[in-house]
């Protein structure tokens, strides 16, 4: 009887063991899902040279003082969101970034590489235009707060925002020490306390992939008047861009 208690032990602490190694080794799997680029021809790709990677963005050129700059989510073709954004801003040049793996990009994915590259893109872009705005989407929210709180972006949109996405992963697997184990973390609310600029953040009401708590925590870490939430009702996390309102919020945003 004893002896198959402590087998019995030692098996759940194998499985459990395994599991973690699991866990820890695909952790990254779980979290990118890159997307070919599906819109635009060699007129409408920008290669942004960084390091030993090129860098794709799909890009709408215009000679204008203002631009855009759209960070998308985990398993996101921007380049399809290019019709749309060139219809609602008809003014600004618009650059939407392809992760490292996603569309034309070469590399892997990670959150110092993502972070590193927007910081690249932002730096190109702003010694063109005068006045970038930035618009970040579920992942992509994340990288633009970084952005926002390092560089002097002109206004910021975040749709679908998370407060972390450590926090969503402990969540998710809590009976994994997933704070040791977690190597791109995303805690954007790091970063919020240095973001000056007007800022709008767009929620889904029915969102099933960023629970509402989670937007509704990043909010409350904004310094008094700063930013400004916005609710559309019956969203959800995958449907939130093809709601009518969507495109008029970003664009108050801006």
């Amino acid at each position: 009887m004893r002896r198959s208690l402590i087998g019995g032990v030692l098996l759940a602490i194998a499985l459990y063991l395994g599991a973690g190694t699991l866990l820890f080794a695909f952790q990254r799997s779980l979290l990118y899902f890159p997307q070919p680029r599906a819109i635009g021809g060699p007129d409408r790709l920008l290669m942004l040279p960084v390091t030993d990677q090129q860098i794709a963005v799909t890009v709408r050129p215009l000679a204008s003082s203002k631009a855009l700059i759209y960070f998308g989510g985990n398993a996101e073709d921007v380049s399809r969101s290019l019709p749309d954004f060139a219809e609602a801003f008809p003014d600004h040049a618009l650059y939407l970034l392809h992760y490292r793996g996603f569309g034309d990009s070469t590399g892997r994915p990670t959150e110092a590489a993502i972070l590193h590259d927007a910081l690249k893109l932002f730096d190109k872009v702003s010694a063109l235009h005068s006045e970038v705005a930035v618009v970040g989407r579920s992942l992509g929210s994340g990288v633009a707060i970084h952005l926002a709180s390092q560089r002097r972006v002109a206004r910021l949109v975040l749709v679908t925002p998370y407060n972390s996405i450590l926090e969503l992963a402990q969540r998710q697997f809590p009976i994994f020490p997933v704070r040791w184990m977690l190597q791109d973390k995303y805690e954007s609310w790091r970063y919020v306390p240095a973001i000056a600029v007007p800022t709008l953040l767009i929620v889904a009401e029915r969102d099933e992939v960023i629970p509402r708590w989670s937007s509704e925590k990043l909010f409350a870490q904004f310094r008094s008047g700063v930013a400004r939430r916005e609710v559309i009702v019956g969203a959800g996390h995958n449907d939130i861009g093809g709601r009518p309102e969507y495109l008029s919020l970003i664009r108050s945003g801006i």
